[in-house]
């Protein structure tokens, strides 16, 4: 058997932001009618390295889709080793035998299907004509997002910036200035609160594990993409704003266990009653998103195997019809 090995750098340029996000949303609509296995993400937790690593496996059963990825989180890889700080490898199963369909790097897939979800999350939630966005971290994972939401909105007035570094968040203006077009406005920020007050979409990125948006800083219609809390312990936001929040999860059990949710959970300041839908039940019709420009709205994203399934399957097509990679005999 002969399986596909495809690069970073393959996987790069095969992907673009519209095509992911239509492959994350039917993922999640496949979730919402549960047709799809999809077990917790497994943890490994390397405490004297500041890091972990995380096992996610999925079958998609309607798209005969099957994966499994190996992701880690090291925050420190960028400053200490000049590495990412996420880094992950997929391997593509041939459902009907078990067999790896493709080998591929995972770094790209996870960070663009990640800034998909909330693209996707965006148009189910927050309100349809948004003008500011600002970010809380200024890393890969806020570059997908603008992306995303871009890619779905076409045009902003204003896109603010915070990052612990002012380094971090100038070059984020730098970098994203020149493909961010439909962006009237990108600022760099010197806190937070100027970051998020005013905004009617808050893409929050950051590996904190105490609250760094205040409650006092929240308006009505605000719209919340939760990225960086996808460990336990870990949380962005204050607790005040998700008890008056319609809280949506991309999926109960990791959310409960790693996600925005997960701090106030062990706390008692919320129940499972507080979740109103996972994101797969909205995009499948089962329950309705957004119902009026006044709702603050939160996403709570951990990031599912499933999306990594589909954009790995989306890359490997593309690659089969373009002749890009090169085949192995792993097996």
């Amino acid at each position: 058997m002969k399986t596909l090995l495809l690069t970073e750098k393959d996987v790069r340029q095969l992907l673009t932001m519209g095509e992911v996000m239509k492959e994350v949303e039917s993922a999640f609509k496949e979730k919402g009618l549960n047709r799809v296995q999809m077990p917790a993400k497994l943890y490994i937790f390397y405490k004297k390295h500041y890091g972990d690593l995380r096992a996610m496996p999925s079958y998609i059963e309607g798209l005969d889709i099957s994966a499994v990825k190996v992701v880690n989180v090291h925050p420190d890889n960028r400053t200490k080793y000049n590495l990412p700080t996420v880094m992950a490898t997929i391997i593509l199963v041939d459902p009907k035998t078990g067999g790896p369909l493709a080998i591929m790097g995972g770094t790209w897939i996870t960070d663009i299907r990640t800034g998909a979800s909330g693209g996707v999350a965006a148009k189910h939630l927050a309100r349809k004509d948004p003008k500011i966005v600002g970010f809380v971290g200024a890393g890969a994972q806020a570059k997908t997002q603008l992306v995303a939401l871009l890619t779905f909105y076409r045009k902003l007035e204003e896109a603010r910036v915070w990052s612990r570094t002012k380094e971090t968040r100038e070059t984020f203006v730098t970098e994203m200035q020149p493909t961010s077009r439909g962006v009237a406005k990108m600022i760099a920020v010197e806190s937070v609160r100027k970051a998020v007050e005013g905004a009617d979409i808050v893409v929050t990125t950051t590996p904190s594990r105490e609250p760094i948006v205040s409650d006092e800083w929240i308006s009505e219609g605000m719209h919340f993409n939760c990225i960086g809390a996808d460990a336990p312990g870990k949380e962005e936001l204050d607790p005040k704003i998700l008890t008056k929040a319609k809280i949506v999860v991309d999926d109960w059990e990791q959310a409960s266990h790693s996600g925005e949710i997960n701090v106030p959970l062990t706390m008692g300041m919320l129940s499972r009653q507080s979740v109103w839908a996972e994101i797969g039940e909205i995009v499948a019709g089962l329950k309705p998103g957004r119902t009026s420009d006044k709702e603050i709205t939160v996403f709570t994203s951990t990031g599912l195997a499933i999306q990594d399934a589909v954009t790995a399957q989306l890359a490997y097509k593309k690659a089969l019809a373009k002749g890009i990679g090169q085949y192995v005999e792993i097996i």
